[in-house]
């Protein structure tokens, strides 16, 4: 039977299709929401600087394309490191507990991008720091994601999962989207246009996310919950380092939402240094058709198994990051922005892939433990499943957010060496060709599946 005080919950069940139903269904739900509406604004924030180093030539700042793409890079670095502590935080505090910190934390980033951007002669080493603090924004994800696994159903996962991932990953399109349009928009600007800016109004990219944050920070408090069930310790939590497929699973997410976050973070800078005459507004739709399939790619994984749609995605990818190798050689933009928007597309499909395998391969392997244990070992087993499933999918998570640093300071070396993308490109393309491998050799071969049956058809990965 549930208990409940004001902010947490005990004796969640969501197994139980009574339970589920007369009462789970309806908490998880407005979690879900919550959760989705300040993981959203702490990806917006995160990406923030794909869009604002694209601007500060522009406005006064003499800063090369190498440090350019610096600064859309170290967010990244940092989002990715601080996801570990995330990642335990909410079995330590509690997931709504957490969300309110998590929310409030970006508060910080916000206010200091709206100061230093209209002082044109502020040092590059002191933008890095200010930019580095747009990293808390990515740690949201970690936090999120271990929170949200534990209120719902195993049958379930794949598409809740996916849907509030895809609710965070398309705060990147909407920040690439808006930022460029409030950008000229002086109304709801606290300072004046700085001396020589033209009218560039660039604190509006900080200014703009102060009531969202509010509302976010308010939300959590008053609407979302803690779960007593999820709470356990650090030491508890740790032993998923011990375990071999958290690592192949890490590399692959590397793989997969590595690569939507560092063409996210890379891709309106790339535009404007391959071509010029196009307006970096257009950068947006790459993250968006990449948000909006990260839940398709949950849900097949949920009807064919997850290894199956993660390993073609792989190769999908590996197609796609040859046509743009192809088309920025021959610089047409119309066959670079088609072959972009493909491999966005599957950058979504194989988020959504790799993060229903976690739960599943963890599920699997503590009833394999548990197996001539009775009904009693059995829910032990789910129990403990959950919390290790959930600290992996943050773990795994922090590992492959280092995409969104090592992509855009890939395509900054390469073009600062060569003069174009080809290198980074053709280091990217290798990259996927050895996930291909590592998907079917761990989770493909005949082989590999037979030693896990039977509990690989309740597992279903």
């Amino acid at each position: 039977m549930i208990k409940r005080d004001t902010t947490w919950i005990s004796g969640w069940n969501p197994e139980d299709e009574q339970y589920w139903e007369s009462t789970g269904k309806a908490v998880a739900r407005r979690n879900l929401i919550w959760s989705i509406i300040a993981e959203h604004l702490g990806f917006s924030i995160w990406l923030v600087w794909s869009i604002v180093a694209t601007k500060l030539p522009q406005a006064g700042f003499n800063y090369t394309t190498d440090q350019l793409f610096q600064l859309v890079a170290l967010p990244g670095l940092i989002g990715s490191l601080i996801r570990f502590p995330y990642t335990f935080a909410v079995t330590a505090f509690g997931g709504r507990n957490w969300t309110i910190i998590s929310a409030a934390v970006l508060f910080i980033p916000t206010i200091a991008l709206a100061y230093f951007v209209t002082q044109p002669d502020t040092p590059f080493w002191m933008m890095l720091i200010v930019a580095a603090t747009a990293g808390f924004g990515g740690g949201n994800f970690a936090s999120s994601m271990a929170n949200i696994s534990f209120f719902y159903p195993d049958r379930m996962k794949g598409w809740a999962l996916g849907l509030n991932a895809a609710g965070g990953n398309i705060g990147v399109s909407g920040v690439q989207l808006l930022t460029p349009i409030l950008l000229g928009a002086g109304f709801v600007s606290f300072y004046m246009a700085a001396p020589g800016t033209s009218g560039l109004y660039l604190q509006n990219a900080g200014l703009m996310w102060l009531l969202p944050l509010t509302i976010a920070v308010i939300g959590a408090y008053f609407f979302m919950n803690n779960l007593t069930d999820a709470r356990s310790t650090f030491k508890d939590q740790l032993v998923i380092v011990k375990r071999k497929h958290t690592w192949v699973m890490s590399y692959l997410y590397i793989g997969t939402f590595g690569s939507f976050i560092g063409y996210s973070a890379a891709f309106p800078l790339l535009l404007k240094t391959q071509f010029p005459t196009i307006t970096v507004a257009i950068a947006f739709l790459g993250p968006l058709v990449g948000s909006l399939s990260r839940p398709l790619g949950g849900l097949l994984a949920d009807k064919i198994g997850g290894a199956r749609v993660t390993f073609w995605n792989f190769i999908a990818m590996g197609v796609a990051t040859a046509g743009v190798m192809y088309f920025v050689d021959v610089k047409s933009y119309v066959g670079f922005l088609t072959m972009f928007l493909i491999l966005f597309v599957a950058t979504g499909i194989g988020n959504g892939s790799t993060y229903r395998m976690i739960p599943s391969i963890f599920r699997e392997a503590k009833l394999r433990e548990a197996k001539g244990s009775g009904e009693p070992g059995r829910l032990l087993a789910f129990k403990a499943a959950g919390i290790e499933s959930a600290a992996a999918l943050g773990f795994i998570g922090a590992i492959g957010a280092c995409g969104g640093y090592l992509i855009p300071r890939g395509f900054g070396a390469s073009i600062a060496a060569t003069g174009g993308p080809h290198v980074a490109l053709a280091v990217f393309l290798t990259f996927y060709v050895t996930c291909i491998a590592l998907t079917w050799w761990y989770y493909m071969r005949k082989s590999f599946l037979a030693r896990r049956a039977p509990s690989l058809a309740e597992a279903r990965v």
